[in-house]
């Protein structure tokens, strides 16, 4: 599916359409107030972004501590990651967020967008991910505030309903069910693009654990985008920021050949769903 999801996006509501006034996804750079001269050239160059959703219950198996991970009585659905600009490395420290910023999107964005880490507030999460990427997105005038850069993301994760897609494929949560990367991609490629990749990762009893799924996106939303060999800081960052916790075990690719779990969600066992 090679089409844009922007029309997808401002059908939902005349509100919507008030609400995000996105002209045509011009660069700006006029926009991009809080830069410093020529700073705009180094961050601006980017082509490609990934919409990154992860599963809670996949996340835990991240963390090398147990007591580090928790998931909100609230959270039983996938959540949001990121939106990463590829093939930058560094934003500038030169756009400052502040909760005022995205005050108007808090309930949504706690639903959508939580921490799982005890440590971690959703807030911070919000901001980090703002400061190592966020910063670059805004190069793109619909992206071009805090505000409108969380906009985005949570209208993308209302248009790409995986779990959604899942379930109506009969792909559900299971401590005993093993599932191949071909059957799902086969459920999620017509709406995600066949260049999306789902991601794994190892626990401590060597069974490969669906973690994430990263969607690639052009610089105007367009679904597919072309990153071979980019590279982004997201690559290793983890799902609720960087920080401790991490396994030696990072996301990868689910290996082709191996079948992976896709573990329920255990609000008060986050890390041992299936004991």
């Amino acid at each position: 599916m090679w089409c844009s999801v922007l029309p997808l996006l401002f059908s939902l509501s005349p509100a919507v359409l008030i609400l995000l006034q996105l002209p045509d996804y011009a660069d700006t750079q006029e926009d991009y107030k809080y830069g410093r001269p020529g700073s705009e050239k180094k961050f601006c160059t980017w082509k490609c972004l990934l919409f990154t959703v992860q599963w809670p219950a996949g996340f835990c198996q991240f963390l090398d501590r147990e007591s580090l991970c928790q998931i909100p009585q609230s959270i039983n659905n996938w959540t949001i990651h990121g939106l990463w600009p590829l093939h930058v490395m560094d934003c500038c420290n030169c756009w400052p967020m502040f909760q005022s910023d995205v005050e108007e999107l808090e309930a949504e964005l706690t639903e959508h967008w939580p921490s799982l880490l005890k440590i971690k507030s959703s807030f911070h999460f919000w901001r980090e991910e703002w400061h190592k990427h966020g910063v670059c997105a805004a190069c793109v005038e619909g992206m071009n505030s805090p505000l409108r850069y969380f906009q985005i993301c949570l209208k993308l994760q209302q248009h790409f309903d995986i779990h959604k897609l899942l379930g109506e494929a009969g792909i559900t949560p299971s401590c005993d069910r093993l599932y191949k990367v071909s059957e799902v991609h086969q459920v999620l490629a017509p709406h995600l693009g066949d260049k999306h990749e789902i991601q794994c990762v190892t626990d401590d009893k060597d069974r490969e654990v669906w973690f994430q799924v990263k969607i690639p996106l052009s610089r105007n939303l367009t679904i597919g985008c072309d990153h071979h060999g980019d590279h982004t800081t997201a690559d290793i960052d983890l799902a609720s920021g960087s920080g401790p916790g991490r396994t030696s075990s990072a996301g990868h690719p689910c290996p082709a050949q191996k079948p992976f779990y896709y573990f329920p969600i255990d609000h008060e066992h986050p890390r041992q769903p299936c004991g």
